[in-house]
């Protein structure tokens, strides 16, 4: 693998943190054809908690994704970072088990329990074999409602995360992401670093998570998805004792919609780095637009088909400028974008840039083809029978289309709605899209500058 690419999965890594999103922009367009048939059940247990279910006895296992609404945006604006920590601290002890004894009760079972962060909900996962779901589920409830908060797990997640930022303070990818989303958000809850800075995480206390999960960790925002070998009557008592003494109801910070800042803008940020790293992208289209399914494909046309997709065709295949590039949608609560990425030699820096604004204009202006339309309506149709081919992978998905309100019969309706964008759609959304340019953020060596020796200095940290 090469320095370039090595650089671009880092900052592809980057914005899948930034925006909580880009695992999740193919999970909620690609369904499982494999499991067409697979009937999905909509679980109201008698304590009144709710999921999305499928019953598979392929293999004796089951795998629960489950989310809260709140998510990074409800970390205190002088405080960053409290979601992070408390995904990061719920696992790490609860109730009479401090860390060491928690872990080794998952352990001891295999049990799979985990926890992350995203700009608009803290989520969790959960697998285990089929005969240890009750240890499994007891494990969870104990997180949730019993986290300790121990002060040595605390203090050592605080040096992980501030030693992670350090990191990031050096990294090209890190840097354009951070300051791609300060521009496009500004003062917005998602305009903030998600992992906190290296000036806030070392001011959260024990009281900030603790406060942060009492608000947060209720059943009225609560999502869950199950698969697994597990039947109705055994899981609905499952989640109601799991989740059943959770708080009724949540008490979140107000979060407005927000629209991304309008293109065009360009920001040059100086690192001394072999790689050149140029992120671009603008205001996008919400996932309950009626225009979403054309944007959606049309940015596959442009950057999302890899080696078929037209940035990739101009910038590696006609001038080598780069190994790789990519450009996809984006969709959170209260904002949409679409985000592109490269990394390239500092001499060529300027000439990837200038064909990514050249052929992002041709988009915009013309359009696509009626044959690359059909050709891309024919891959998204064709490729999900390559996804969602485990339980977590089906679990995943499921939770992802409650969140976005696409309703429990969105698997047998995609392919039409594929079928129903016209050529007349796709052009009119790529205008829409594109049609104002690009923020553009670059973060390398000046070009002439390029060939000289690495200097001693880097960019002071945030």
């Amino acid at each position: 693998m090469t320095v370039i690419d090595r650089t671009m999965r880092r900052t592809a890594t980057m914005m899948a943190a930034l925006t909580g999103t880009l695992a999740l922009a193919v999970v909620a367009c690609w369904p499982v054809a494999a499991q067409a048939t697979t009937k999905i059940q909509h679980l109201v247990t008698p304590g009144g908690i709710s999921a999305w279910f499928v019953q598979d006895a392929t293999v004796p296992v089951i795998a629960m994704q489950y989310a809260f609404n709140g998510g990074t945006s409800q970390d205190p604006a002088a405080k960053p970072g409290v979601t992070t920590m408390v995904a990061s601290l719920l696992d790490e002890g609860a109730g009479d088990l401090d860390s060491s004894a928690f872990h080794e009760r998952l352990d001891r079972r295999a049990i799979e329990l985990s926890f992350n962060a995203t700009r608009d909900q803290l989520r969790g996962s959960l697998k285990m074999l089929k005969d240890d779901r009750n240890e499994a589920f007891g494990l969870l409830r104990l997180s949730l409602t019993a986290p300790r908060f121990d002060a040595p797990d605390i203090e050592r997640m605080r040096a992980q995360i501030l030693s992670g930022l350090r990191r990031e303070s050096t990294d090209p990818g890190s840097l354009a992401g951070h300051k791609f989303m300060a521009v496009e958000f500004g003062d917005h809850p998602y305009g903030r670093p998600s992992n906190g800075t290296l000036t806030s995480v070392p001011t959260i206390t024990a009281n900030d998570l603790r406060d942060y999960t009492r608000r947060v960790v209720a059943k009225d925002t609560l999502t869950i998805a199950v698969v697994g070998d597990v039947d109705a009557a055994t899981l609905a008592k499952l989640l109601d004792d799991t989740f059943g003494a959770l708080p009724a109801k949540a008490d979140l910070t107000k979060v407005a919609d927000v629209t991304a800042a309008a293109p065009p803008q360009r920001y040059f940020i100086p690192l001394d780095v072999p790689q050149t790293v140029v992120m671009f992208g603008g205001p996008g289209i919400k996932r309950d637009d009626p225009d979403f399914m054309a944007g959606y494909i049309v940015s596959h046309i442009l950057g999302g088909g890899g080696l078929s997709s037209r940035l990739y065709r101009e910038v590696r295949e006609k001038r080598g400028l780069a190994y790789s590039v990519a450009q996809y949608m984006s969709w959170m609560q209260h904002s949409a974008l679409f985000l592109g990425n490269t990394a390239t030699r500092a001499d060529r820096a300027n000439a990837s840039v200038e064909t990514i604004d050249k052929e992002v204009k041709r988009m915009a202006d013309d359009g696509p083809t009626q044959a690359e339309l059909d050709e891309a309506k024919s891959y998204l149709k064709g490729s999900q029978m390559l996804a969602l081919d485990t339980s977590v992978k089906l679990a995943s998905a499921l939770l992802q289309f409650q969140l976005d309100h696409l309703g429990i019969d969105y698997i047998e309706k995609r392919n039409a709605m594929v079928d129903a964008v016209t050529l007349a759609d796709a052009k009119r959304v790529a205008k829409r899209l594109w049609g104002k340019g690009l923020v553009t953020v670059v973060v390398g060596r000046p070009p002439q500058t390029a060939a000289q020796p690495a200097a001693a200095t880097t960019p002071k940290a945030n």
